[in-house]
Parts: structure tokens; sequence; C-alpha cells
């Protein structure tokens, strides 16, 4: 007698195939809903960002970087007794391109010293350089800048480190979803890199990673 072949039918293959296909659907849609919420925490940190600077003016009648002279700040007790940066205090904020993600320079650390003191954001407030600047939910930096780059006029909050996907859907929901145009732009940036805002992006691509701006 010939011995019977033992094997899958094609309702079990077709079983697990559906199995397969739940699985890989559902991790797809996991990762959609993970950058969903990366995207809505890059709004909410560009709009709380946004409203400090505008809560440290009306407070203090000074621009957050800008305010000084160091001493006077510091004698404002607290937090504000552990600063190390102060402006000029001249109303304009000194903060060029190449600063934004760096944070060197007086004004640049000043800007984040000044709000952390202020209780508007939260850190470690004598922080200095680029561990001063906060973090963005994609893993880049958060940082400001006061150039009018990306043909922008006046001051920018900045986050480093956008993918594509999420960088169009922050212009989207901020703006009007293209990236040289607006109150929200977008340059094209190395991968891995916390790079400099600059020319602004003639399209968005999923491919691409993007350093974008919005004004303050």
């Amino acid at each position: 007698m010939r011995q019977r072949q033992k094997g899958f039918t094609l309702i079990e293959i077709a079983i697990v195939l559906v199995i397969i296909g739940l699985i890989l659907g559902g991790v797809l849609k996991g990762q959609e809903m993970i950058t969903n919420s990366k995207t809505k925490n890059v709004v909410k940190d560009m709009d709380g960002i946004a409203a400090a600077v505008n809560t440290y003016i009306d407070r203090y009648r000074r621009v957050p970087g800008d305010d000084g002279v160091l001493a006077t700040l510091q004698a404002r007790g607290g937090s504000w007794a552990t600063i190390t940066a102060a402006g000029n205090n001249n109303g304009v904020l000194a903060i060029t391109a190449a600063q934004t993600f760096t944070g060197a320079g007086g004004e640049p650390v000043a800007f984040w010293q000044h709000l952390k003191a202020a209780g508007l954001i939260v850190g470690n407030v004598p922080d200095i350089g680029a561990a001063a600047l906060p973090r963005n939910a994609f893993g880049g930096l958060v940082g400001v800048t006061a150039t009018g780059v990306t043909g922008m006029i006046g001051n920018a909050v900045c986050m480093s480190q956008m993918p594509g996907k999420g960088a169009m859907a922050v212009d989207t929901q901020l703006d009007d979803g293209v990236p040289n145009s607006g109150a929200v732009r977008a340059t094209t940036a190395v991968a891995g890199q916390n790079t400099p805002p600059a020319a602004a992006a003639a399209a968005y691509s999923e491919a691409a990673v993007y350093s974008v701006c919005r004004n303050l």
C-alpha cells in the first residue's frame, strides 16, 4: 500500500494567509497611529512655545533671550538665580540660522533659560548649548531662530529630524501643507542630523527628512 502523503490543505493555507494579513494590517495601522500621535505632539509643542513667548512678553515686557542684564534677571530670585545668560535688551532676538539647533552663543542660550526660569516650559534652567534645547516627538531638537529663514519674516520655532509624512501633516494642520509658503516652512534635511533651516523645499516627499519651522 502506498503511504499517504502529508501536508497542508488549501483551507489551512488560506487561514494562515488571512492571519498573516491581519497581523501585517495591525502593525501598519499601529505605525500610522504612532506617527499621528507624534505629529500631534509636535503641533502641541509649537503652539506651547509660541504661547510661552507671548506670555513672557506680557509678563516682563521683554523678549525672552533678549532680556537683560544678567544681574537684574538673577535678582528676580528662585530659578532666575541659576541662569547664566542674558540678552542686550534691544528688542531683537539675535539667533542665526546656524545657531538654531546648537544653542551656541548668548541669546540662543538665554532664550531657553529665560522661559524655563519663568516656569513657562520645563527643563533644567542652567543648561547651555544643545543640552538646553528640548527634544521633539520624532527625536530631533526644538530650536528657535530669528533671521527670517526659509523666506519667513520674524522669529520662528523649528523642529529637526522630521520625517516627510510627519512634516507634511504638521504643515497641513497648522498652515497650507506647502513647504515653501505660509507660516510653516520646511528645509530638506540630512537624516540623523539637526540640519539648520535654510531655503524651503519645493514639495514634501515621504522619503525625505525635514527641518520644519513655524512663525512665533
